[in-house]
């Protein structure tokens, strides 16, 4: 009988760059509160967002995912033929089919890499770090590039008073590859499919003019006590406590749910938190990387740093994982 043979690949792997895209527009809250009938007061005090980006209108998901990878590539100092893997997080891109991924790729440049899309909403970007990782470590890749990008103006109901000032349209993307360390933590991931219509899309569609429609209160209690749990999953998966942590990076979907996971984690209080939501809303799939690349550029996150993330939301998916800081 003939035996079937199977790749190793790398032994660790780590994150060796990051990169974001921040549309030009700012849009602060009082462009927003008309049609809801709200207020800048109210707006920051539910979610503590104080501004929030918008693409411009010629402006896609694609094209804002292209300028984050090109600085993630950059930022990583590796040549971009070796990239043989392209992950998109998103839930905006512009065509059912193809995916953004291949196109992104050809966009790059990248000679025939495997490209494939994330459906996985606000945690589709920590879902694409544990794939990376994976595919690097079993030897099928040596090199990926991993994006979180969205267009959420595309699908944003500007008239809806539980979700208009919540999200915000950018992108942000990391170069993953071979270490001679461990550089990223086992990934604790799951779904509860039950919660399915908490975060969704209303209208069958693009032809329909879809829009995102959230049920805030019944999110916010699932974010809060359940998804802090899985992030000190991700802490003991690697070995590590609380302690060891220097930087945690949740997904940006409200500070009262970031507030309250740190209270819930007990984490201490040398930890430097991510509140890139003030500025930039709600991104989805870019919300973590964005608010990565800010902390290593504002030097609240130095080189070599324990970062903990977590990515979470519609479906109801969640990824977590610890990473070192490139």
């Amino acid at each position: 009988m003939a035996t079937i043979t199977q790749r190793t690949g790398a032994e660790f792997t780590r994150v060796l760059g990051v990169g974001a895209y921040r549309p030009e527009r700012l849009v602060t809250n009082d462009e927003i509160v008309g049609p809801i009938d709200s207020s800048d007061e109210w707006i920051q005090e539910r979610s503590g967002i104080k501004t929030r980006r918008f693409a411009r209108p010629d402006e896609t998901m694609l094209d804002m995912a292209e300028a984050a990878a090109r600085e993630a590539i950059a930022n990583s100092g590796i040549d971009p033929s070796l990239i043989d893997g392209v992950l998109v997080g998103s839930v905006t891109h512009h065509l059912f089919t193809p995916a953004a991924a291949p196109m992104l790729a050809d966009r790059l440049g990248l000679d025939k890499p495997a490209a494939i899309d994330i459906a996985a909403a606000c945690a589709g970007y920590c879902f694409g770090i544990g794939l990376a990782s994976d595919m690097i470590r079993s030897g099928d890749a040596s090199h990926v590039l991993v994006i979180g990008a969205e267009k959420l103006t595309d699908v944003l109901d500007l008239t809806d008073r539980g979700s208009a000032f919540i999200f915000g349209d950018g992108a942000g993307a990391a170069v993953v590859g071979p270490s001679d360390h461990v550089g990223i933590g086992p990934t604790i991931w799951g779904s509860d499919g039950s919660g399915w219509e908490s975060i969704r899309q209303v209208g069958e569609g693009h032809q329909a003019d879809p829009k995102i429609t959230m049920a805030g209160q019944s999110v916010f209690r699932w974010a809060v006590w359940s998804m802090a749990p899985v992030a000190l999953q991700a802490v003991e998966a690697a070995g590590l406590t609380p302690d060891d942590i220097d930087v945690f990076i949740p997904h940006q979907a409200n500070t009262r749910i970031i507030d309250a996971m740190v209270k819930q984690m007990k984490l201490p209080e040398h930890v430097k938190v991510a509140r890139d939501i003030v500025d930039m809303a709600n991104t989805s799939a870019a919300s973590v990387p964005l608010a990565a690349e800010r902390m290593i550029r504002e030097g609240q996150a130095k080189s070599g740093d324990i970062a903990l993330q977590i990515g979470f939301g519609a479906g109801l998916a969640y990824a977590a994982q610890v990473i070192e800081i490139p």
